[in-house]
Protein backbone atom coordinates (compact mmCIF):
# COMPACT_ATOMS: atom_id res chain seq x y z
CA UNK A 1 0.00 0.00 0.00
CA UNK A 2 1.32 3.59 -0.99
CA UNK A 3 0.55 6.74 1.07
CA UNK A 4 -0.19 8.50 -1.94
CA UNK A 5 2.09 10.94 -1.51
CA UNK A 6 4.60 12.24 -4.21
CA UNK A 7 7.98 11.15 -3.97
CA UNK A 8 11.24 13.76 -4.78
CA UNK A 9 13.86 13.26 -6.47
CA UNK A 10 16.49 10.88 -5.14
CA UNK A 11 19.49 12.10 -3.07
CA UNK A 12 23.08 12.39 -4.96
CA UNK A 13 23.98 9.52 -2.89
CA UNK A 14 20.95 6.80 -3.80
CA UNK A 15 21.42 4.44 -6.60
CA UNK A 16 20.82 5.89 -9.84
CA UNK A 17 18.08 4.60 -12.47
CA UNK A 18 18.79 1.59 -14.53
CA UNK A 19 17.93 4.20 -17.86
CA UNK A 20 15.75 6.51 -18.11
CA UNK A 21 14.08 7.53 -21.25
CA UNK A 22 15.50 10.43 -23.52
CA UNK A 23 12.49 11.38 -25.46
CA UNK A 24 11.20 12.60 -21.94
CA UNK A 25 14.01 14.81 -21.70
CA UNK A 26 13.12 18.45 -22.94
CA UNK A 27 17.38 19.69 -23.48
CA UNK A 28 16.52 23.54 -22.92
CA UNK A 29 15.59 22.35 -19.38
CA UNK A 30 19.25 21.86 -19.35
CA UNK A 31 20.09 25.53 -20.47
CA UNK A 32 18.60 26.95 -16.68
CA UNK A 33 20.71 24.50 -14.91
CA UNK A 34 23.54 26.01 -16.83
CA UNK A 35 22.34 29.60 -16.01
CA UNK A 36 22.16 28.58 -11.83
CA UNK A 37 25.56 27.23 -12.37
CA UNK A 38 26.83 30.17 -14.19
CA UNK A 39 25.37 32.91 -11.91
CA UNK A 40 25.23 31.45 -8.81
CA UNK A 41 21.26 31.90 -8.10
CA UNK A 42 17.70 31.14 -9.74
CA UNK A 43 17.05 35.00 -9.23
CA UNK A 44 20.38 35.88 -10.79
CA UNK A 45 19.83 33.03 -13.27
CA UNK A 46 16.28 34.58 -14.73
CA UNK A 47 17.58 37.80 -14.95
CA UNK A 48 20.26 36.43 -17.08
CA UNK A 49 17.54 34.34 -19.13
CA UNK A 50 14.93 37.10 -19.30
CA UNK A 51 12.22 34.80 -17.30
CA UNK A 52 10.70 34.71 -14.18
CA UNK A 53 12.64 33.17 -11.56
CA UNK A 54 9.88 30.84 -10.52
CA UNK A 55 10.07 29.37 -14.21
CA UNK A 56 13.77 28.92 -13.57
CA UNK A 57 12.67 26.77 -10.36
CA UNK A 58 9.61 24.73 -12.35
CA UNK A 59 12.18 23.79 -15.39
CA UNK A 60 14.48 22.48 -12.95
CA UNK A 61 12.69 20.74 -11.10
CA UNK A 62 11.04 19.16 -14.22
CA UNK A 63 14.78 17.90 -14.95
CA UNK A 64 15.07 16.62 -11.58
CA UNK A 65 11.90 14.56 -11.57
CA UNK A 66 12.74 13.45 -15.19
CA UNK A 67 16.62 12.40 -14.06
CA UNK A 68 15.43 11.11 -10.38
CA UNK A 69 18.11 12.98 -9.00
CA UNK A 70 18.82 16.12 -6.80
CA UNK A 71 20.30 19.13 -8.81
CA UNK A 72 20.33 21.79 -6.43
CA UNK A 73 19.90 22.05 -2.82
CA UNK A 74 19.68 24.92 -0.05
CA UNK A 75 23.59 25.81 1.25
CA UNK A 76 24.41 28.56 3.53
CA UNK A 77 24.31 30.89 0.65
CA UNK A 78 20.76 29.87 -0.42
CA UNK A 79 20.34 27.26 -3.23
CA UNK A 80 23.59 25.74 -4.43
CA UNK A 81 23.92 22.69 -7.35
CA UNK A 82 24.73 19.41 -5.76
CA UNK A 83 27.82 17.45 -6.90
CA UNK A 84 25.61 15.58 -9.65
CA UNK A 85 24.59 19.05 -9.88
CA UNK A 86 27.44 20.79 -11.36
CA UNK A 87 28.85 17.52 -13.08
CA UNK A 88 25.39 17.51 -15.26
CA UNK A 89 25.79 21.59 -15.51
CA UNK A 90 29.24 21.07 -16.84
CA UNK A 91 28.30 18.25 -19.66
CA UNK A 92 25.21 20.73 -20.72
CA UNK A 93 27.40 23.91 -21.81
CA UNK A 94 28.25 21.78 -24.93
CA UNK A 95 24.50 21.86 -25.84
CA UNK A 96 24.57 25.15 -25.71
CA UNK A 97 27.48 25.73 -27.81
CA UNK A 98 26.36 23.22 -30.07
CA UNK A 99 22.91 25.18 -30.91
CA UNK A 100 25.34 28.47 -31.12
CA UNK A 101 27.02 26.60 -33.95
CA UNK A 102 23.56 25.50 -35.78
CA UNK A 103 22.75 29.44 -35.68
CA UNK A 104 25.92 30.25 -37.06
CA UNK A 105 25.58 27.81 -39.88
CA UNK A 106 22.03 28.91 -40.58
CA UNK A 107 23.47 32.68 -40.77
CA UNK A 108 26.43 31.81 -42.56
CA UNK A 109 29.14 33.00 -40.04
CA UNK A 110 31.93 31.06 -40.22
CA UNK A 111 32.62 31.00 -36.56
CA UNK A 112 35.69 32.73 -36.24
CA UNK A 113 34.63 34.75 -33.59
CA UNK A 114 33.70 33.79 -29.95
CA UNK A 115 30.50 34.39 -28.64
CA UNK A 116 27.83 33.98 -25.80
CA UNK A 117 29.48 34.92 -22.02
CA UNK A 118 32.52 33.79 -19.80
CA UNK A 119 33.33 34.82 -16.05
CA UNK A 120 36.64 34.78 -14.54
CA UNK A 121 37.30 34.99 -11.46
CA UNK A 122 40.79 36.34 -10.13
CA UNK A 123 42.38 38.18 -7.12
CA UNK A 124 41.81 41.77 -6.77
CA UNK A 125 45.54 43.03 -7.69
CA UNK A 126 46.48 40.19 -10.36
CA UNK A 127 42.45 40.29 -11.92
CA UNK A 128 42.91 44.21 -12.15
CA UNK A 129 46.26 45.29 -13.52
CA UNK A 130 46.91 42.28 -15.42
CA UNK A 131 43.57 39.70 -16.03
CA UNK A 132 41.57 43.19 -17.23
CA UNK A 133 43.44 44.28 -20.17
CA UNK A 134 44.41 40.59 -21.72
CA UNK A 135 40.50 40.05 -21.48
CA UNK A 136 39.97 43.22 -22.38
CA UNK A 137 41.95 43.28 -25.68
CA UNK A 138 40.70 39.95 -26.55
CA UNK A 139 37.07 40.72 -26.37
CA UNK A 140 37.59 43.39 -28.87
CA UNK A 141 38.44 40.44 -30.87
CA UNK A 142 35.29 38.97 -30.85
CA UNK A 143 32.46 41.56 -30.46
CA UNK A 144 29.89 39.01 -29.39
CA UNK A 145 31.54 37.47 -26.46
CA UNK A 146 30.41 39.14 -23.37
CA UNK A 147 33.48 38.76 -20.36
CA UNK A 148 32.09 39.20 -16.57
CA UNK A 149 35.45 38.92 -14.13
CA UNK A 150 34.95 38.65 -10.59
CA UNK A 151 38.03 40.42 -8.18
CA UNK A 152 38.19 39.14 -4.75
CA UNK A 153 41.77 37.74 -3.15
CA UNK A 154 40.02 35.28 -0.61
CA UNK A 155 39.93 31.26 -0.66
CA UNK A 156 38.42 30.17 -3.73
CA UNK A 157 36.14 27.41 -3.00
CA UNK A 158 36.53 24.88 -5.70
CA UNK A 159 33.43 23.03 -5.36
CA UNK A 160 31.45 26.26 -6.15
CA UNK A 161 29.71 27.03 -9.08
CA UNK A 162 29.46 30.32 -11.27
CA UNK A 163 32.71 30.77 -12.94
CA UNK A 164 34.63 29.15 -15.94
CA UNK A 165 37.93 29.73 -15.48
CA UNK A 166 39.48 30.99 -12.05
CA UNK A 167 42.88 32.24 -11.22
CA UNK A 168 43.92 31.71 -7.68
CA UNK A 169 47.08 31.97 -5.56
CA UNK A 170 48.60 29.09 -5.07
CA UNK A 171 47.88 25.81 -6.57
CA UNK A 172 44.86 24.45 -5.81
CA UNK A 173 43.82 20.28 -6.28
CA UNK A 174 40.58 19.20 -7.09
CA UNK A 175 40.19 16.21 -9.71
CA UNK A 176 37.34 18.69 -11.24
CA UNK A 177 40.24 21.09 -12.40
CA UNK A 178 42.98 20.98 -14.23
CA UNK A 179 45.03 23.69 -13.16
CA UNK A 180 48.88 25.34 -14.04
CA UNK A 181 51.12 27.79 -12.78
CA UNK A 182 51.30 31.06 -15.10
CA UNK A 183 53.31 33.09 -13.53
CA UNK A 184 55.75 33.95 -10.12
CA UNK A 185 55.52 36.96 -8.34
CA UNK A 186 57.33 39.03 -5.43
CA UNK A 187 55.74 40.60 -2.29
CA UNK A 188 58.10 42.55 -0.32
CA UNK A 189 57.93 45.21 2.14
CA UNK A 190 56.87 49.03 1.66
CA UNK A 191 56.96 52.63 3.37
CA UNK A 192 57.15 56.46 2.04
CA UNK A 193 60.07 57.96 3.13
CA UNK A 194 58.12 60.36 5.14
CA UNK A 195 56.97 57.36 7.63
CA UNK A 196 60.78 56.16 7.67
CA UNK A 197 61.95 59.53 8.40
CA UNK A 198 59.39 59.53 11.03
CA UNK A 199 59.83 56.22 12.96
CA UNK A 200 62.49 55.01 11.85
CA UNK A 201 63.64 52.44 8.86
CA UNK A 202 63.96 48.63 10.58
CA UNK A 203 67.34 46.84 9.83
CA UNK A 204 65.90 43.46 10.63
CA UNK A 205 63.15 41.54 9.76
CA UNK A 206 63.14 41.43 13.26
CA UNK A 207 62.44 45.31 13.78
CA UNK A 208 59.13 45.39 11.53
CA UNK A 209 57.83 44.11 14.10
CA UNK A 210 57.90 47.13 16.11
CA UNK A 211 56.26 48.62 13.33
CA UNK A 212 52.46 48.76 12.41
CA UNK A 213 51.70 46.60 9.19
CA UNK A 214 49.58 46.80 6.36
CA UNK A 215 48.17 43.51 5.14
CA UNK A 216 44.54 41.36 4.76
CA UNK A 217 41.97 40.54 7.56
CA UNK A 218 43.49 37.18 8.74
CA UNK A 219 40.34 35.88 10.01
CA UNK A 220 38.65 36.06 6.24
CA UNK A 221 41.30 35.37 4.36
CA UNK A 222 41.89 31.84 4.56
CA UNK A 223 44.82 31.98 1.65
CA UNK A 224 46.88 29.82 3.21
CA UNK A 225 50.15 31.28 1.32
CA UNK A 226 49.59 34.67 2.45
CA UNK A 227 49.90 33.90 5.98
CA UNK A 228 51.86 36.91 7.55
CA UNK A 229 53.47 34.79 10.64
CA UNK A 230 55.05 32.46 7.56
CA UNK A 231 56.75 35.70 5.72
CA UNK A 232 56.94 38.35 8.61
CA UNK A 233 57.56 35.86 11.56
CA UNK A 234 56.23 37.64 14.56
CA UNK A 235 54.71 40.98 12.87
CA UNK A 236 51.22 42.32 13.86
CA UNK A 237 48.94 43.59 11.33
CA UNK A 238 47.24 47.13 12.88
CA UNK A 239 45.40 48.24 9.91
CA UNK A 240 44.05 45.59 7.64
CA UNK A 241 41.61 45.18 4.57
CA UNK A 242 40.06 42.36 2.24
CA UNK A 243 41.37 44.80 -0.75
CA UNK A 244 44.87 44.74 -1.60
CA UNK A 245 44.27 48.27 -3.14
CA UNK A 246 43.80 49.32 0.08
CA UNK A 247 46.81 48.04 1.43
CA UNK A 248 48.37 50.24 -1.16
CA UNK A 249 46.61 53.62 -0.53
CA UNK A 250 47.30 52.79 3.54
CA UNK A 251 51.24 52.59 2.74
CA UNK A 252 51.18 55.24 0.50
CA UNK A 253 49.44 57.44 2.99
CA UNK A 254 52.45 56.67 5.69
CA UNK A 255 50.26 54.52 7.73
CA UNK A 256 53.43 51.78 8.19
CA UNK A 257 54.70 49.40 6.37
CA UNK A 258 52.80 47.66 3.72
CA UNK A 259 53.64 43.68 2.40
CA UNK A 260 52.68 44.31 -1.23
CA UNK A 261 52.90 42.84 -4.69
CA UNK A 262 56.36 44.74 -6.28
CA UNK A 263 54.35 44.78 -9.39
CA UNK A 264 51.17 46.91 -7.61
CA UNK A 265 54.14 48.76 -5.42
CA UNK A 266 57.18 49.87 -8.40
CA UNK A 267 54.93 52.59 -9.97
CA UNK A 268 54.84 54.93 -7.16
CA UNK A 269 58.20 56.32 -6.41
CA UNK A 270 57.10 57.39 -2.84
CA UNK A 271 57.14 54.10 -2.09
CA UNK A 272 60.28 52.42 -0.41
CA UNK A 273 60.99 49.12 -0.36
CA UNK A 274 62.34 47.48 2.73
CA UNK A 275 65.13 45.03 3.69
CA UNK A 276 64.97 43.65 -0.15
CA UNK A 277 66.76 40.76 0.21
CA UNK A 278 65.59 39.87 3.39
CA UNK A 279 62.39 39.82 2.73
CA UNK A 280 61.09 38.09 -0.68
CA UNK A 281 58.43 36.36 -0.49
CA UNK A 282 58.01 34.21 -4.12
CA UNK A 283 54.06 32.82 -4.44
CA UNK A 284 52.38 32.04 -7.74
CA UNK A 285 49.45 32.95 -9.75
CA UNK A 286 47.36 29.73 -10.80
CA UNK A 287 44.75 29.37 -13.55
CA UNK A 288 42.42 26.69 -12.91
CA UNK A 289 39.16 25.46 -15.60
CA UNK A 290 37.19 22.41 -15.16
CA UNK A 291 38.10 19.91 -17.36
CA UNK A 292 35.09 19.59 -19.31
CA UNK A 293 35.75 22.94 -20.23
CA UNK A 294 39.45 22.47 -21.49
CA UNK A 295 37.73 21.87 -25.24
CA UNK A 296 35.77 24.97 -25.03
CA UNK A 297 37.52 28.14 -27.54
CA UNK A 298 36.41 30.51 -25.16
CA UNK A 299 38.31 29.37 -22.28
CA UNK A 300 41.37 28.44 -24.33
CA UNK A 301 41.00 32.08 -25.86
CA UNK A 302 41.39 33.44 -22.09
CA UNK A 303 44.33 31.06 -21.15
CA UNK A 304 46.23 32.14 -24.14
CA UNK A 305 45.21 36.15 -23.27
CA UNK A 306 46.24 35.62 -19.87
CA UNK A 307 49.56 34.11 -20.68
CA UNK A 308 50.16 36.53 -23.42
CA UNK A 309 49.53 39.30 -20.75
CA UNK A 310 51.98 37.47 -17.94
CA UNK A 311 54.64 37.15 -20.57
CA UNK A 312 54.53 40.66 -21.97
CA UNK A 313 54.81 41.86 -18.31
CA UNK A 314 57.19 39.55 -16.77
CA UNK A 315 59.74 41.92 -15.06
CA UNK A 316 56.68 44.14 -13.77
CA UNK A 317 55.28 41.00 -11.64
CA UNK A 318 59.13 39.28 -10.76
CA UNK A 319 61.57 42.61 -10.74
CA UNK A 320 65.04 43.24 -9.97
CA UNK A 321 65.39 44.04 -6.37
Amino acid sequence: MTSGREVGPRSANSPAKASIDLQQIRADDFRYLSAVARTGTRRSAAVFLGVDHTTVSRRIHALEKTLDVRLIERGANGWELTDIGRSVADRARSIEESVQLAVDAALGNSGSSLRGSIRVIAPDGFGTLIVTPALARMRLQHPDLSVELLTATRQLNLYQSGFDVAIAVGSPVNSRLVSETISQYTMGIYATQEYLDAHGSPKTVEDVRDHPVIFFVDSLLQVGDLDLDRHLPGASAKFMSTNIFAHLEATRASGGIGLLPAFMASPYPELVRILPTEVDVRLSFTLAARRESLTNPTVQAVRDAIHAEVSRRRDELLPDK
